[in-house]
């Protein structure tokens, strides 16, 4: 079977691919083209993942990584890439039998450019590092509308848990999270109520009448980000935006490389400070502080937070 080398170009265009990581998947997208092996070996994973459905997509990885990378003298992120790659005109189709707007599509997959600008920016190769993060994506349970990403979930906070607005969220009940995908574009008021409306509007027949509940863990979130964040910053905005109902301190802040991508392989002292937001992780750090977490809930009714 010829691989849809064609729809990958489109695709990488339309997403904002680089014109450099284009080249890379479209020399392994002509590699397979031209060697029956290869192609043979690549449209099998994709086949076997997405259909019926795109469920245990570590297996695929793990196959890429332990056997195709070593045959065919491939990057190991490059090959999770180009397997993605080949499964977005699959789940493309999959959209519009659906009837779910092509635009929804499309602000969806670009995700897969935002981690493609992490991998290069951390790993120093086009590709991907998190793959698996991507399964969601293929099973059509997780879409983008607007700035975040949304996804069924449960709520499991013990007891459950009575906003300030006295709506009881119950243990155990269907809610919605949602991400913050790393697209650089920022979290203004305005940005933000329209990703909600977005998803209320989306989400508005299951609901029933009831309001959206969305729940959200971050380091973004750091409760303590008050003490020490510039006052301006539209992260302190998005806070406000919940009711934080947990927090962690996390002792190696293993989210170091999502605010300074490479740098955070030398010594804190060289890490840059170009963005107010850097400069004051920096310092907080520096001074002996721990970065952490949070995780939130908001209830939306579709025009307003419920407060």
């Amino acid at each position: 079977m010829k691989h849809n080398t064609e729809f990958v170009k489109r695709f990488m265009d339309r997403v904002g691919f680089p014109t450099e990581a284009q080249a890379e998947f479209l020399r392994i997208e002509d590699r397979i083209d031209s060697e029956p092996d290869f192609a043979k070996d690549m449209d099998a994973l994709v086949n076997e993942f997405m259909f019926p459905t795109a469920e245990n997509i570590g297996k695929y990885l793990d196959i890429i990584t332990n056997e195709l990378t070593k045959k065919y003298g491939e990057n190991e992120y490059t090959l999770h890439e180009v397997f993605l790659l080949n499964c977005t005109e699959i789940l493309y189709n999959r959209y519009i039998d659906a009837g779910i707007p092509e635009n929804i599509y499309w602000d969806t997959m670009c995700d897969l450019k935002y981690k493609l600008m992490e991998c290069k920016e951390c790993e120093h190769v086009w590709g991907t590092f998190v793959a698996g993060w991507n399964e969601g994506f293929f099973k059509m349970t997780r879409f983008a509308l607007g700035r975040f990403q949304y996804e069924p979930n449960i709520f499991t906070h013990e007891g459950g848990y009575l906003t300030k607005c006295g709506y009881k969220i119950e243990e155990g009940e269907k809610i919605h999270g949602f991400h913050i995908p790393s697209s650089g574009i920022g979290l203004t008021d305005e940005v933000r109520l329209d990703s909600y409306k977005k998803a209320y509007e989306f989400y508005k027949d299951e609901l029933e009448g009831k309001p959206l509940v969305l729940c959200c863990g971050s380091w973004l979130l750091y409760p303590k980000h008050r003490e020490f964040l510039p006052p301006h910053m539209n992260i302190l905005k998005f806070m406000d935006d919940f009711e934080i109902i947990s927090e962690g301190i996390d002792e190696s802040f293993h989210n170091d490389w999502r605010l300074f991508g490479h740098w955070t392989e030398y010594p804190l002292e060289q890490w840059p400070e170009d963005t107010s937001f850097r400069r004051a992780y920096k310092k907080w750090l520096t001074d002996g502080n721990k970065a952490g977490d949070g995780y939130g809930v908001i209830v939306f009714d579709g025009e307003k937070i419920l407060r």
